[in-house]
Formats: structure tokens, C-alpha cells, sequence
């Protein structure tokens, strides 16, 4: 190959650090379409050709706008209980909550439910419109990067199945107005949050020259920058820091919150039912088993598997990811990287039992007769599931790389950047 080929080579390709493993990885300056990048270390997704423009995202968050004015406010179920017609919609729920004397976890379902999916189509109209008022879109860009966890309302949608199957041993459910508009939503959240691609946006608004050799890695906005004593990333402003700052830390202590409130989140009563004057108390894991008692297996696996299982799940899995990391574990980082990925998509289907608290206490109250109440073990339950997100999000994947690292460079010396995988 000439200089001249060689030259060319060169200028077509990038290098970048993965950031779930801090690998050095060899890319080609654009995808082609239909292409994904890959780290070939951890499988971590590096780059993916997304082409969507912001003006079909744009016309993506007015319908999505236009479907949330109904999914909301339009009743999603009715059912006819003792002699009367009765509606709820998502904002009911909430505020039959909040009105029961619990603002906090009425807060909760709110962010996950209506806030958080809100969210993303204001994004996307702030940043059409920000951009030609010149205004600061790095806030609003840095918030879009971190949705994902939150929006939930497929999560919903399974609650609301919960729900109706729970219902339907008192009262007989039709389906609502704003069924229909609450699933598309859903359907085009996720397929906003498959396609958005980070990365073209922050380009497409702060362009900035790419980094060919030894980048340093911002953990903000992940922009690859030429390693100088910088305080703050050139791109987002965000302080930058090699590692993320008390990674381990903010780690043990959300881990440790939650070990603590998931106690009295089981051993309390989540839901309280009033039934001509007598009163019945449900724990979680009470209520799973009156599930199964009353011919609903089904859904007794899926409320057993999302609120007892997977917290305690992801619980012990994160422990076990945090002693490995302290007392350097020989197990292989690409098995605990699978591990950590799998918390990661899991943790948010805990949620699943407090959007069905919500719905109930909105439709069964029926004063002296029959009414439905949330108990004590809501506001705990619905904390420690926050905090196990939380705690995910702020383990820097990296830790559990050093050692294997230090062990393979001690081997080699060879620190070249590697060809991912497309």
C-alpha cells in the first residue's frame, strides 16, 4: 500500500474508549447503513447508524404529545361494581394516592408513568426550537441520554393487565377511550428511545473535530477529546474526571438503602381491601399467593417475578459484582458484564406493583362497602426499587475491568486499538 493509501487509511478511522470496559477501539469515521460497532471486548455497543433527523423526530413528539392528551386524561379501563359505571386514567391513580396520604409514592408512579414519557417528545420540540432562539441545549441533551431507565410505560401496560385480572373477581371490565391511545404512546416511545441516536444530536448542535489517537472520554456526553489537563468537557461543560467520581461509593450506599427499606416493604402490608366492614391485609407476598388460591397463576408468577424476585435478584448479583471488584475476582469481566446488563434491563419491571396499587385504589372505593387502600410497604417497596436503579446506574462497568487489564498488559505490552465487531 503507498504513503498516499496509507494517508487515507489513517484519516478514515477513529479511535474511541468503549464505556462499559475503557478498551481502545479502532472505528471508521461513519457507519454504513445498517451497520453497528461493537467492542471486542465486552460486546458493548459502541456505534449504530441511526439516520432518523430531528424533523421526523420532530413530527414523532407532536403525535406522541397529541396521544398523551388522551393516554392521561381518557379512562383506560371501566367497570361496573356494585350498580355504578366506574373510569380511571392515569392521572386518577395518582392523585387517589396522593390524597391518601402519600405524596411520595403518588411522586413515583408520576416520574415513571406520565413525567419521565412526557419527557421525551418536550426534548425533542425544545431542542427544534432552541436551536434557532440560540438558546443552551446541553441540559436538555444530557437529560435525553438518561431516559431510557425511566420511561416505563410498558411497564404500565402490564400493571394494568394485573389489575384488570384482579378486578374481575368483583366487578365486570370493559375496556376504556384511552386504551387505545395509552398503547400506541407506548409503541412509539420505544421506538423514539430505539432510534434516537445520541451522539448525531450532540454533533448536529455542538459539532466538535474528532479525535483520531488516545482520546480521553467524557461520561456525560461521550465525546472523545485529545488527553490535556482539561477540567470540564469541551462539548457538554461537564466536570470530567478519568473515572466517575465515588462510583463505588454512591454504589454501596444505594445498595445498602434498598437491602434496609426492603425489609419493611415485605414484611408490611403493600395493600389494604375493606370488604362489607372486614378488613384484608395483603403483603406481597400474601398477595401472590391469594393470586394463585384464587385460579390466577399466571399472573401471580409475573407479580411474584417482578416484585419479589428480581429485586432480591438484582440485589445479590449487585453485591456480588461489588465484592468481585474489591477483592479482585478472577472471574472472567465478560460474564460479569453480562451480569451487570441484565440488572440494568431488569430493575425497572419492579415498578410493576405500584402502578397496580394505583389503579385499584382508583377504582374499587366504594366508601362503607368496599374499598381499596395502599398500605405502608408502598412507599419502601416503590424506594428500594429506585434505589437499585440508581444503584446500577452509578457503578462505573470499568471497575470491573482494572484488574483484568492490569493482569493482560503485564502479559503483553501491546496497546494498540482492535477492529470492532459490525
Amino acid at each position: 500500500m503507498s504513503n498516499t493509501e496509507n494517508n487515507i487509511a489513517i484519516n478514515e478511522i477513529k479511535s474511541i474508549r468503549c464505556q462499559e470496559c475503557d478498551h481502545l477501539v479502532a472505528l471508521p469515521l461513519a457507519l454504513k447503513r445498517g451497520e453497528d460497532a461493537y467492542c471486542p471486548r465486552c460486546q458493548a455497543k459502541l456505534a449504530s447508524y441511526r439516520d432518523w433527523s430531528l424533523t421526523r423526530l420532530l413530527i414523532l413528539s407532536i403525535t406522541m404529545l397529541i396521544l398523551a392528551s388522551i393516554a392521561f386524561t381518557q379512562p383506560l379501563i371501566k367497570i361496573h361494581l356494585l350498580g355504578t359505571m366506574i373510569t380511571t386514567n392515569v392521572l386518577d391513580g395518582i392523585r387517589m394516592m396522593s390524597e391518601q396520604g402519600a405524596p411520595l409514592t403518588a411522586t413515583m408512579v408520576f416520574f415513571c408513568a406520565v413525567a419521565a414519557p412526557l419527557s421525551l417528545p418536550i426534548a425533542i420540540l425544545y431542542l427544534h426550537l432552541g436551536s434557532r432562539l440560540r438558546l443552551n441545549l446541553r441540559p436538555v441533551l444530557l437529560m435525553l441520554g438518561k431516559l431510557k431507565e425511566w420511561v416505563m410505560l410498558d411497564v404500565y401496560l402490564i400493571g394494568l393487565g394485573v389489575a384488570t385480572i384482579k378486578l374481575g373477581d368483583y366487578a365486570t371490565v370493559y375496556i376504556g377511550n384511552g386504551l387505545i391511545a395509552f398503547v400506541s404512546l407506548m409503541l412509539l416511545s420505544l421506538l423514539m428511545l430505539i432510534n434516537i441516536n445520541m451522539d448525531q444530536l450532540w454533533q448536529q448542535f455542538y459539532p466538535q473535530k474528532e479525535i483520531q489517537r488516545s482520546p480521553a472520554t467524557c461520561h456525560a456526553c461521550h465525546y472523545h477529546f485529545k488527553k490535556m489537563p482539561l477540567t470540564h468537557c469541551p462539548r457538554c461543560k461537564s466536570c470530567y474526571t478519568p473515572r466517575q467520581p465515588m462510583s463505588l461509593q454512591k454504589t454501596w450506599a444505594a445498595l445498602i438503602a434498598a437491602i434496609i427499606l426492603l425489609l419493611p416493604a415485605n414484611l408490611l402490608p403493600i395493600s389494604i381491601f375493606y370488604l362489607n366492614g372486614q378488613r384484608t391485609e395483603d403483603t406481597i407476598f400474601s398477595g401472590v399467593i391469594a393470586l394463585v388460591n384464587s385460579g390466577n397463576t399466571p399472573i401471580a408468577i409475573i407479580v411474584f417475578i417482578a416484585s419479589i424476585f428480581v429485586p432480591f435478584f438484582k440485589i445479590i448479583i449487585m453485591l456480588g459484582l461489588l465484592l468481585s471488584i474489591h477483592f479482585n475476582s478472577n472471574i472472567h469481566p465478560l460474564f460479569r458484564m453480562k451480569l451487570y446488563r441484565f440488572v440494568s434491563w431488569i430493575g425497572r419491571w419492579s415498578m410493576l406493583d405500584l402502578f397496580v396499587i394505583a389503579l385499584m385504589i382508583s377504582l374499587i372505593n366504594r366508601d362503607q362497602l368496599m374499598t381499596f387502600t395502599m398500605g405502608p410497604a408502598a412507599f419502601y417497596f416503590g424506594t428500594a426499587v429506585i434505589l437499585t436503579i440508581l444503584a446500577v446506574e452509578w457503578l462505573d462497568s470499568r471497575l470491573l475491568w482494572d484488574t483484568y487489564a492490569t493482569r493482560r498488559k503485564r502479559r503483553s505490552g501491546n496497546t494498540s486499538p482492535n477492529t470492532p465487531q459490525a
